[in-house]
């Protein structure tokens, strides 16, 4: 038995949701061979408790607009491991510090992961150089002025 398509596509919501905040090392596991609670775990990391939050309301955010509410939230006032359940799929997002120490992949390394790849990455390479999307997939140089700032603020969301 696999995931479901649906509990895949909410995992790749919430993935994605996560990677636009710029979590790192997003995976996703499918546990529905293991466990009858869920289908799919999504896992991400942050280096900080803001950018924990932050993520952690991005997810929230965007599977709402799809007519998604979580059921359960665990570990919000902390902001190291936060949970949240939408059913079929568990999203985990922890503090990197707690994704090394648990490291939840190696407890679920026997199940299959889903393929996330992110969709906004190829803005993302590491070049300082902003990069919008053009609608064909290719990330394109946004202009920008001499003091390096861009000049197309619509095209960035700056």
């Amino acid at each position: 038995m696999t995931a479901s398509a649906e509990a895949r596509d909410t995992a790749l919501l919430a993935a994605q949701a996560a990677a636009d905040k710029l979590a790192t090392d997003v995976s996703i596991v499918d546990v529905s061979d293991r466990l009858a609670i869920t289908d799919a775990f999504v896992l991400a990391s942050a280096p900080n408790e803001r950018q924990v939050q932050s993520i952690v309301d991005a997810v929230e955010e965007r599977l709402r607009e799809h007519g998604i509410k979580p059921v359960r939230r665990e570990g919000v006032a902390e902001s190291r491991w936060v949970l949240l359940d939408f059913i079929d799929v568990v999203v985990h997002v922890q503090h990197a510090e707690e994704r090394a120490y648990y490291a939840l992949e190696r407890l679920w390394k026997d199940c299959p992961t889903i393929p996330f790849t992110d969709r906004a990455a190829h803005g993302r390479t590491g070049t300082g150089i902003p990069s919008a999307d053009d609608g064909t997939g290719a990330a394109q140089p946004v202009p920008t002025s001499a003091d390096g700032v861009s000049s197309d603020a619509e095209t960035t969301g700056r």
